[in-house]
């Protein structure tokens, strides 16, 4: 198992695929807020987070924090963020510490970021300068329908 590791490593890296330089306007410090709709899930509340993101170093991968309060619920996430060559997508992996985890996958055209998840999907909007995200995260239902879930908006700090 140690030299498959020592020969994955000695062979020559490529490059990160130039796609992931998009998600530069990503890097930094967030803070983000939004409204969680009422649903049979629960009651409406307040979202406040910081969201951090930084690149692995090496370029090939967007390590992406929350520290968050969803209501009176504390949520903390890591997620991870890359791109496949072969569906010319992003593709995220989330794990938070209630013990859930996710994938999804994303998309970044011009200013627009969508992400979908099988139970989840998020459209939102870069402002001109970047600095600012707003979006809208919905819940697929029972019926198999999406519901609006919550709104969000982050403003870049740092």
């Amino acid at each position: 198992m140690i030299n498959e590791h020592v020969n994955h490593i000695s062979q020559e890296v490529p490059e990160p695929d130039p796609a992931l330089t998009h998600l530069n306007i990503f890097v930094g410090k967030w803070v983000t807020d939004g409204l969680i709709m009422e649903s049979p899930a629960g009651q409406a509340a307040k979202l406040k987070a910081t969201d951090t993101y930084e690149w692995l170093p090496g370029g090939y991968f967007l390590i992406h924090h929350v520290d968050g309060m969803m209501g009176d619920k504390e949520v903390k996430t890591i997620e991870i963020i890359g791109y496949d060559t072969t569906s010319q997508m992003y593709f995220t992996h989330a794990y938070d510490n209630y013990g859930s985890r996710a994938s999804y996958y994303a998309n970044l055209l011009g200013r627009d970021w969508t992400i979908t998840g099988k139970t989840e999907r998020f459209t939102g909007k870069f402002s001109v300068d970047g600095n600012t995200l707003i979006g809208t995260w919905e819940l697929l239902g029972n019926n198999e329908s999406w519901a609006h879930w919550m709104d969000i908006r982050l403003r870049k700090v740092e």
